[in-house]
């Protein structure tokens, strides 16, 4: 995961626009594959470090690290440290980040619909070809 330089003009832009736009703000927080998807098994509560890779299998452990703690630093999940051996850490969304059940729902929902209609358009003009 890099980061955009600071200086650029991409960043520039991509700040002003979340700046401007709360929408974009917001899709630049939780957007990208792996930060929603994250949020979505954690939806449903509290999951360990391991059940979580275990859910996201094509997700390397240093990229889930670096999503969980990009994650708990915008404070949409919360990280909880148990003093046992061996240690047990659990991640958890936040106030704000169970916030995103309804959000995600409605994506699920829309997901569904724009399949089913690529679906429909891949076989409309796969019979046309026939």
């Amino acid at each position: 995961m890099t980061k955009i330089k600071e200086t650029s003009t991409n960043f520039a832009n991509k700040k002003a626009l979340s700046d401007e736009c709360p929408e974009i703000y917001a899709s630049n927080t939780i957007g990208g594959q792996w930060a929603l998807a994250i949020c979505c098994y954690l939806i449903n509560g509290k999951l360990r470090f391991g059940v979580l890779r275990k859910k996201l299998n094509n997700i390397t452990e240093r990229m889930l690290t670096l999503q969980l703690r990009r994650l708990e630093e915008d404070r949409i999940i919360t990280r909880t440290v148990y003093a046992e051996v061996p240690p047990r850490v659990e991640y958890e969304l936040t106030e704000i980040g169970y916030k995103l059940k309804p959000i995600i729902l409605e994506f699920e929902k829309w997901g569904k619909e724009h399949k089913a209609i690529m679906a429909d358009k891949h076989s409309v003009s796969e019979s046309q070809k026939a």
